[in-house]
């Protein structure tokens, strides 16, 4: 099963949500295979289940699987752990403090993880309590580029910027592209991204010179009725990034 995923091929690739296995194959297909597709293990009662659906998934999309906490919840980052142990998908997505437990299940460094951080209104700082006791507790600011620093001792790949609300966070967010261009590290701007503001978060991030980027967009391309996302609009967001590699 592939594990570096098509995101090393150019400077960046698309995380949409999955909302079925055929849904999975129509973003993959789209997006023509520049795509993780995102499934969250808070959609599953137990790690069982949610490694037999992914199985499935794996298969229809050259592992091109992204396994998610569901919101960034950090009472899912043991289960997305032990099910990534299991699955070896091409992406994780964890809580700052789980970087390192599903680096060490992983037993590879060729996944791709994330750490989540969260912004804290002041430029050049990120907040790191995101696990699930941290989070209860108050704020951890650190630097920015020691934030990098902690995840790569930890043996992540990629900064998770979650939530960013769209541009509100657009200093911060700017302050954290340099960062991440100047010290060789991903960055996955989460939250609030839709088809009006990708291009502009999108600019933001290739400007200041980061090599591989992965945006996140969830809520806003999903069907309301289907609760799928529409390929139609993924494939107008890979529109826009081939324009930007152009």
């Amino acid at each position: 099963m592939e594990l570096v995923p098509n995101y090393y091929k150019g400077r960046v690739a698309l995380n949409v949500l999955a909302g079925s296995v055929d849904n999975a194959k129509e973003i993959y297909e789209a997006a023509d295979g520049h795509v993780v597709c995102g499934v969250l293990t808070k959609n599953y009662p137990d790690n069982d289940s949610c490694i037999a659906d992914l199985k499935k998934y794996q298969s229809a999309v050259n592992n091109a699987i992204s396994v998610g906490l569901g919101a960034g919840d950090p009472n899912q980052s043991k289960m997305v752990s032990e099910v990534s142990q299991v699955i070896q998908p091409q992406h994780v997505n964890q809580v700052f403090t789980g970087v390192g437990y599903s680096r060490a299940l992983l037993g590879q460094d060729q996944t791709i993880i994330n750490g989540l951080v969260s912004p804290t209104g002041k430029v050049g700082y990120v907040n790191i309590a995101t696990g699930p006791l941290s989070s209860k507790e108050m704020a951890t600011e650190v630097p920015v580029t020691t934030a990098i620093a902690l995840l790569k001792d930890m043996g992540g790949s990629s900064f998770k910027f979650f939530p960013m609300k769209g541009l509100a966070h657009k200093a911060e967010y700017k302050y954290i592209a340099k960062a991440c261009a100047a010290n060789d590290f991903s960055l996955e701007p989460t939250g609030g991204i839709d088809l009006e503001n990708f291009e502009a978060i999108l600019d933001i991030a290739l400007e200041a010179g980061v090599t591989r980027i992965l945006p996140h967009v969830y809520s806003s391309i999903i069907d309301k009725d289907t609760g799928l996302t529409k390929p139609d609009d993924v494939a107008k967001l890979f529109e826009i990034v081939k324009r930007k590699l152009a």
